[in-house]
């Protein structure tokens, strides 16, 4: 997560309208994107500030949060439903600052100008890291630690080979593996990597909801990923070998004689795979057939062609 004010990583003010923070977010990611800034790693990074700023801003539930509860608001394991009864304590006479008027460890529940009974020790200890002041009388509760969940960013190539990265959440690293398969909305789980439990309670776990980042000039469909191959006139026309890249390597692709633009040419196996064992997706290259620039010896080397066309192209075409 960002470190510094969300609201200056995208240079808007806290009063931004979300088409100020969208229009801010677009200029700023065209500026510093990997495919801009190929080998950048401060252009790569400042991106990734710029995208975690705007997951936040631009969800109007999360920006709320964030404005009331600042950086908490971003933590593992904030507890947006315990966030909220102390929003409520707060309207009814709490201040962020004032110390709670009783002894937290001796009252575990307490009615509160008609909000309800709840608990001010998980409010005040698991919101803002700390515990409620005095002894608690007894043996001491054991709690455990709160299941969080965080959004993690996978390239398309890590989805489809599968990689390890190093998270960083609440200045702690996180190695994580990425399985090969992933897709968006995936849940990756870490054991013991969420809340803390409390009097050797253990800890919750860390859910991780994988989004798929787009990868330019590839499409997705379930499993099966589509590839823009240009193609010359002849190439389109005579047939041809061509070398097409995959996330695994280059590979040779024939392409028959007479391939039209939008043909799809199929590699079976090479799309993504099925994290349950199932057949992995293929991946298919559509012909795109490019003309040479413009020029005089192009025009009169095509107009033999038309000749060759037995019915017109534009015949079907209606409205």
């Amino acid at each position: 997560m960002p470190q510094r004010d969300l609201y200056d990583v995208l240079g808007v003010s806290r009063g931004a309208s979300s088409d100020e923070i969208r229009k801010a977010y677009r200029k700023l990611a065209k500026k510093f994107h990997p495919d801009m800034n190929p080998g950048d790693r401060k252009a790569e990074d400042k991106f990734k500030e710029i995208t975690a700023a705007h997951e936040v801003l631009s969800d109007e539930k999360k920006r709320k949060l964030y404005d009331e509860f600042g950086p908490d608001a971003l933590r593992t394991g904030f507890d947006e439903k315990a966030a909220d009864r102390y929003r409520q304590w707060r309207q009814h006479g709490g201040s962020p600052g004032q110390e709670v008027p009783f002894d937290l460890g001796d009252f575990e529940t307490v009615n509160v100008g008609g909000v309800g009974n709840f608990d001010f020790g998980s409010i005040f200890g698991d919101l803002f890291g700390g515990g409620g002041r005095g002894r608690r009388r007894g043996a001491p509760v054991s709690r455990p630690g709160r299941d969080a969940e965080a959004e993690l960013q996978v390239d398309l190539r890590d989805a489809v080979l599968g990689a390890e990265r190093d998270l960083h959440v609440d200045g702690r690293t996180l190695r994580v593996k990425i399985p090969a398969g992933v897709t968006d909305g995936s849940r990756i789980r870490l054991s013991g990597q969420g809340g803390e439990g409390s009097n050797g309670a253990p800890a919750g776990d860390l859910y991780l909801v994988v989004r798929l980042r787009d990868q330019v000039g590839v499409r997705r469909e379930g499993r099966d990923l589509f590839l823009e191959l240009p193609l010359t006139i002849p190439e389109a026309a005579a047939g041809a070998e061509v070398v097409i890249p995959t996330f695994e390597g280059q590979v040779q692709l024939k392409i028959p004689p007479g391939t039209q633009s939008g043909r799809q040419l199929r590699l079976r196996g090479k799309g993504l795979p099925d994290l349950k064992g199932g057949p992995r997706g293929d991946l298919y290259a559509v012909a795109r057939i490019v003309l040479p620039e413009d020029s005089e010896p192009l025009r009169e080397a095509v107009k033999p062609l038309q000749d060759l066309y037995k019915t017109d192209p534009r015949a079907g075409i209606s409205l």
